[in-house]
């Protein structure tokens, strides 16, 4: 598997288990608007990363206000544009450093296969927290382990 395969499994993976979250809000019907802008936070945060790496202005805030339908939306969004600009992404392009600005208006490089592991490693680490945030409400987390993922054959 060369990288970009990997990274196209990978976002696939993370699009689905973003969705398994959000329809686990979504059913709770309880879910604390925390719960929900931690969501709203993910996909936004992946829309930044991928503004950056495309040379874009930044379109959301960090942390912004979303409902639940609204997240479904980016998250269906998001799915698309990961796909789109990794499919033709030459291998050559994930060793390549960018220049950006963090949100505090720092300057920093990176490689492009650290911004897209960051990413990943992001999303899920938050979709972590929302799973301990409706397991401690009484609730019922979405279950999104990768080989679960895998094994029910949703990420091929």
């Amino acid at each position: 598997m060369n990288t970009r395969e990997y990274f196209l499994r990978m976002f696939a993976y993370d699009s689905w288990a973003n969705r398994q979250c959000l329809s686990a809000i979504q059913a709770a019907r309880l879910a604390s608007s925390g719960t929900i802008g931690r969501m709203a936070h993910i996909l936004s945060a992946e829309k930044l990363w991928l503004e950056r790496l495309r040379h874009e202005s930044q379109s959301l805030p960090v942390w912004p206000s979303a409902s639940i339908p609204e997240c479904l939306a980016l998250a269906d969004e998001m799915a698309v544009l990961w796909r789109n600009y990794l499919k033709p992404l030459p291998p050559g392009a994930f060793d390549e450093k960018i220049e950006y600005r963090n949100s505090k208006g720092e300057p920093w490089s990176s490689r492009v296969e650290d911004v897209l592991t960051h990413v990943l490693m992001h999303s899920a680490y938050h979709r972590g927290q929302v799973a301990l945030e409706m397991r401690a409400a009484g609730l019922e987390p979405a279950y999104t382990d990768f080989i679960h993922a895998v094994r029910q054959g949703f990420v091929e």
